[in-house]
């Protein structure tokens, strides 16, 4: 069962919901682009983009935990083949991990990232005004970061990159944490939390939101018992509030991490939403 808070999801969300896999040509694959260091170690994303690309990319925070497992493009060419087959670039994003880096360090590189690809966004074949950015539980909360706490970039900055914009053009964040406040800390099973809770107002998202933000989608398990709902519920409040163009939409018994006919809706939602704010 569905949720369905206003009238974005009440056509789509309906029971043709589940949608059907269909086979298209294996994308072009640009893999471990290098978008930065640290200690001596290579950030890097890859780039799936199929014949019919029309432009517009979307980026994939890899992210679970705030550590960063590192795949080959052909597993995200499985898991995005809706928004391949619908001409979207894939750019999957790989930030330091935990336990050696810790959230904001996941940020930061993550920030980088899209400065990267807005600087190169010619050769990648995209429009940097058309970046949409993804990501579910960490990878959801990186991805409301980006969209909330954009800037025009640093002109005095040595680094070309970081003179780049890092603005994207639309967000969806599935069961995405929003207040670190409240978990910033020692914490032996996401040692990603283990920073100053003095610095955890500035990676909270709840605190971001303003009338400039990019559309964004939320799209939460009323059953996650890692992440709880009450978090894309204040989440959604403040983007009200501030009027930010935004959806909703609550899975009935979804845990954290969707699985069968949950993933299903939910992606379907993801893939319009980007549709309606990237094309």
């Amino acid at each position: 069962m569905i949720k369905i808070r206003n009238r974005f999801v009440a056509g789509l969300l309906v029971l043709g919901s589940c949608f059907a896999s269909v086979s298209v040509a294996e994308p072009k694959v640009k893999s471990d682009v290098v978008y930065g260091h640290k200690d001596g170690m290579a950030l890097v994303y890859s780039v799936l983009q199929p014949d019919n690309a029309n432009g517009a990319a979307i980026v994939f925070m890899v992210s679970g935990g705030w550590y960063s497992r590192w795949s080959e493009p052909a597993v995200y060419e499985n898991m995005f083949s809706d928004m391949l087959e619908s001409g979207f670039t894939v750019i999957p994003v790989h930030h330091g991990s935990a336990p050696r880096y810790h959230v904001p360090d996941a940020y930061a590189d993550v920030s980088r990232a899209i400065r990267h690809i807005k600087t190169n966004a010619n050769s990648l074949g995209i429009d940097p005004q058309r970046i949409g950015v993804t990501g579910g539980s960490a990878g959801g909360h990186l991805s409301l970061m980006l969209g909330l706490d954009s800037d025009s970039g640093h002109s005095g900055d040595q680094d070309p990159i970081m003179q780049a914009a890092n603005d994207v053009a639309a967000v969806v964040a599935y069961f995405p944490p929003v207040d670190l406040r409240e978990i910033a800390g020692p914490n032996d099973r996401f040692p990603a939390l283990n920073f100053d809770a003095n610095k955890a107002a500035a990676i909270s998202p709840i605190l971001y939101a303003d009338a400039g933000d990019p559309p964004t989608l939320l799209i939460h398990g009323d059953a996650d018992d890692l992440v709880n709902i009450s978090a894309s519920i204040i989440m959604y409040a403040e983007f009200q509030k501030q009027k930010v163009k935004s959806d909703f939409i609550t899975i009935i018994g979804g845990q954290h991490g969707f699985r069968g006919n949950n993933a299903k809706v939910a992606n379907k939602a993801r893939l319009e939403w980007f549709k309606t704010h990237l094309l």
